[in-house]
Parts: structure tokens; sequence; C-alpha cells
């Protein structure tokens, strides 16, 4: 079993911890076999830069000299699971003599169904690998092939029966809802499929047109009719709905959980301010107050690395208005919603009772809690309150 052996220390203050929870880790994979339309998360297709990027990376980490202790490890990407088995060894055991990790650290790798493999899961087990994620987003040909992803309908039923006989302590499928032509019934369909595995996590996201890419290029010239907002509410409702009717918690706009202790640790770092060092290429970091980001190109990522300087892109220092705003936004997307000492001016008696009245949102001790109407309108309820 996978161990660490050094010290790390990105020690969140007191002031700044939400919860109790140590620091986390990510660590970016820029890698992708092939690029999805719809993905506007930085990646290339040129896998020739691989060993070059692990050599890079773990050179960046030793840039963090000192830290504390995380109790979490996220390996991310682009698609961690292409990288060989012996770069996924060096990577976890180089990372683990570097810093230090907390007993029970939740250890996550992302994984393209058509990459899985017994042995390969045996070997993530081995390293100290004790949560999956799955990149299915859906078990319908059609959708599958017009998502372009690379792999089968198949081999999402393959890949998953793989990992749920695999031992791993939790493992989680991403789904994607909101596609051209998708009926409640056929996303019914989907979400019963992924329940038959009985998984620890379900992360369901509302396909959105993004940034520069291929799809988004296509909605520019008509030719991505997406579903109006009556069927796209319709369909996040009925995602609620199924999941907490078959036990799952709701407890952040996209993310369903089989219980409070199935929540996908290092996420719930993000929305409650907790503080982390992101690694690699594009990757992000907070401790607290201080938010910096890499650069997001391989190449100059390799340059900048090799010249004994950190890639860091830009950075900033949020104001104490901007980090109650920060949580305002994030509380209006999850089930512990927001403080309102956090809430400034202060809410009146009268706004929170007209938010309460239109359903948007209900009082429990000090925090405002949104209801599932809350969720579906969480661009707009920060508004609303603040």
């Amino acid at each position: 079993m996978w161990r660490s052996r050094k010290a790390l220390s990105l020690q969140p203050s007191r002031q700044t911890m939400n919860r109790t929870d140590l620091p986390g880790l990510y660590v970016h994979v820029p890698f992708c076999k092939t690029k999805c339309p719809y993905c506007d998360f930085y990646s290339v297709t040129d896998t020739s830069l691989v060993d070059r990027w692990c050599t890079a990376l773990l050179q960046e980490a030793r840039m963090y000299p000192g830290l504390g202790e995380f109790d979490s490890l996220y390996i991310g990407g682009g698609t961690p699971s292409l990288l060989d088995d012996r770069q996924m060894t060096e990577l976890i055991l180089a990372l683990g003599g570097i810093f230090r990790f907390a007993p029970e650290t939740e250890l996550t790798v992302e994984m393209n169904p058509d990459d899985v493999t017994r042995e390969k899961l045996g070997l993530y087990r081995s390293l100290g690998v004790n949560r999956i994620s799955l990149g299915v987003q859906s078990f319908a040909e059609d959708e599958v092939r017009f998502l372009c992803r690379r792999h089968t309908a198949q081999q999402a039923l393959s890949a998953l029966e793989a990992v749920a006989g695999a031992g791993f302590r939790e493992y989680g499928i991403d789904l994607m809802y909101g596609l051209p032509g998708q009926s409640l019934g056929a996303w019914q369909v989907t979400l019963e499929r992924a329940l038959s595995f009985d998984p620890d996590h379900l992360s369901c996201y509302q396909l959105t047109v993004e940034g520069n890419t291929p799809f988004a290029g296509m909605a520019k010239e008509g030719k991505l009719s997406m579903p109006d907002d009556a069927l796209q509410a319709g369909l996040f409702v009925k995602t609620s709905e199924c999941l907490t009717g078959a036990g799952f918690l709701h407890y952040e706009v996209s993310n369903f959980a089989r219980g409070k202790e199935r929540l996908a640790r290092h996420n719930v770092k993000y929305w409650q301010h907790t503080p982390y060092l992101g690694l690699g290429p594009s990757a992000h970091s907070f401790t607290g107050r201080k938010r910096w980001w890499n650069v997001r190109d391989v190449t100059l990522y390799l340059k900048t690395i090799h010249s004994g300087h950190m890639p860091v892109e830009g950075s900033e220092e949020l104001s104490s208005s901007q980090m109650n705003m920060e949580k305002i936004l994030c509380g209006s997307r999850t089930l512990w919603g927001i403080n309102v000492r956090d809430i400034t001016p202060p809410l009146s008696e009268e706004r929170i009772t007209g938010l309460c009245d239109s359903g948007f949102i209900t009082v429990e001790g000090q925090r405002i809690v949104p209801t599932l109407k809350g969720y579906l309108f969480a661009d707009k309820l920060p508004l609303l309150i603040s």
C-alpha cells in the first residue's frame, strides 16, 4: 500500500478553515488521446511529452518545500488513465516521497472507460488509489457518438462491471444530460442503468457550450440545437428526484453521494474554501486568501520548469468582500448553504422571508440553505441574496 514519506504544509489558518479538513493536492494530467468537442479543460493530444511532463511536474512539486499534510490527492485531467503503468507508478510514489499525507487520504484517479482493465485497476489499488471517477457520460450509443467519446456504450458497461468488482473504497460515475434530442424518458433509463451498478457517487452535468470548443462553433453557426429551458429544468429535477429517491444526498448542484461519508472530499474543498495546491499546466491553487494559476500550455510549462522557475501565470489576493461573495456563490450551490454572517450588507428579515416564500431557500439556524428550486437557479440566487 502506498504511503507518504516526506512533509508538506499548505496549512490553512484558523480564520480561513470552514471545516477541519486538511488541504488537498490536485495533479492535472494535460493529455487526451482525443479531444471531446464540448470540453473546455486544458489538454493536448500529443502524448509524446508525457514523460517530460511527469519529470517537470515532480520538479514543480519540489518547489513547495516544507508544506503541511494533505488528506486528498486528485489526479485529473485530461485523461490520467492514459498514463502507462510505469508512469502512474512513478508519479504516485514520487508524490508520496515529496509530500506528507494523512492516514485515510482520499486518492482519486479519473479514468476513461476504454482505458479500464482489471490489471490496471489492480495496479491502482496497490498504489493506494481508493477512489475511481469514471467518465461514462452516457450509456446510449448515439449519445456517446454525438459527444465524440472514444469509448462505446458497451465499453462503459464493461468498465463499470470491472470497477465495481475491483474492491475500491468508493467509485463515482460522471454522466451528462441536456443533449440535443434527449428526452426525459431516455435520461431516466441512463440514471437507472447507472444505479444498477450501485455506485457511491454520481456527478450529473448539464451539457453547456463553452469557450472556443467545437460545440461553441457549431452553436454559433446554428448547427447545434440545444433543449429549451423548460426541458433542461425538467431533466435537472428528474435527476434529483430519481437519485434522492434512491437514497443519494444531493449535496451540490451537480453532485450526489450515497450518504455524507461518500462526499467527494477533494471537490468539497473547492466549495468550502479549504486550501489546495494544484500542480501541472493550468492547475489552480488557493491558500485561504491568495489564489494563483499555472500557465495553460504544456510546452511553456516544461520550458519554465526547466529554467528553474515556478510555472505561475497569474495570482490574486482576495479582499474580505470578495471572500464573502465567493462564500455566497459556493453556498448557493451546496446543501450546507450560507452563513448569514457572511452576507454583507446583512439580509433583512423581509428579504429572507421573501426568499423562503418563493421557495428558493430554507433557514436552518444561522444558515440559508438552497432548496431544489434554489439549486435550479443557483447562478441567479447569489444576486437575490447579496
